[in-house]
């Protein structure tokens, strides 16, 4: 076959069938787009993870005079022993126990001022109720149980505090919402593969009088196949590179202009998906729309159109 006879019967299809083509065009942009969503929803969650398991902190508090309601304050504050049992505990926890910062009331009291300065409750607090703890730096953050279950009701210790309980809520939000990006990119997948079915089969009836004469001429299934086949894929990927463009836009005047911006020092209070995340999976989205135009092309080309 001729490449400019191919080329011209795959433009007068996409200008006789022009509202199917952009139908075909905008289902499979947003199915990919909430496919590559979805992909980059579930790397965010692998690099907040990566950049907060770092700075995990386990806290363990000690009793002050104010400390009634825990049992294990039932003597008041804690002694200078009960400090040095506990200290004594975590060094012969090592190496799971990376690092020990001790914090006194004094200095617990001061970074309270620093960080509720604005509190009109300010004035109620005192150092004296400002618990000392030691905070707790592990090398393995997902063994936290370990050093909680350890100090969790001991003399002198009023209460053990994990961090990973409260980033565990926000993993779970990052989870819920890359699951469900995923969820609505495999339905709006389905639909794009129905839409492709269904512009496939009503360009083969428009074009069913062509179809015959070129079958008595001698055409093979191959040279009657291919424009239809080139169409679809044309334009799935003209529906995967607006995705991919819309992607870096929500990631680059979004995420990063949002998050990465003056106001979080580059990143040093939360590590984000950046636009490079959006180029690694580029390739993958328009293998995607490779394979699905072919395949769906292909098939029903074969099923509704017997040559």
């Amino acid at each position: 076959m001729r490449l400019t006879f191919l080329l011209g019967e795959v433009g007068n299809g996409i200008r006789r069938n022009a509202s199917m083509i952009v139908s075909v065009i905008l289902v499979s942009m947003v199915s990919l787009f909430f496919l590559g969503a979805g992909l980059l929803a579930q790397r965010e969650v692998s690099t907040a993870k990566g950049f907060w398991y770092d700075k995990v902190q386990v806290s363990i508090f000690f009793c002050t005079p104010q400390s009634t309601q825990a049992e294990s304050c039932a003597d008041g504050a804690a002694t200078q022993a009960q400090k040095d049992q506990v200290k004594s505990q975590l060094d012969g926890m090592k190496p799971l126990v990376q690092h020990v910062y001790y914090e006194s009331a004094q200095q617990a009291y001061d970074r309270f001022k620093k960080q509720f300065r604005h509190s009109p409750y300010m004035s109620d607090i005192s150092a004296d109720s400002m618990p000392s703890s030691y905070r707790v730096k592990l090398s393995d953050p997902d063994k936290y149980n370990e050093v909680v279950a350890s100090f969790d009701g001991q003399p002198g210790v009023e209460a053990v505090s994990d961090q990973s309980n409260v980033l565990g809520t926000f993993f779970k939000l990052l989870k819920v919402i890359s699951v469900g990006a995923v969820a609505l990119a495999v339905v709006m997948v389905i639909c794009a593969i129905l839409l492709i079915t269904t512009t496939i089969r009503q360009v083969a009836y428009t074009r069913r009088r062509q179809v015959s004469i070129m079958r008595l001429v001698g055409a093979s299934s191959t040279v009657i196949y291919l424009p239809f086949v080139l169409e679809i894929l044309l334009a799935t990927l003209v529906g995967a590179g607006l995705a991919v463009g819309l992607l870096w836009a929500l990631v680059h005047y979004g995420v990063e202009g949002l998050f990465n911006s003056s106001g979080s020092t580059n990143g040093e209070l939360v590590s984000m998906i950046g636009t490079a995340d959006v180029w690694d999976f580029a390739p993958w989205l328009f293998a995607g729309a490779i394979v699905i135009a072919l395949a769906t092309a292909w098939f029903t080309l074969r099923r509704y159109l017997r040559v």
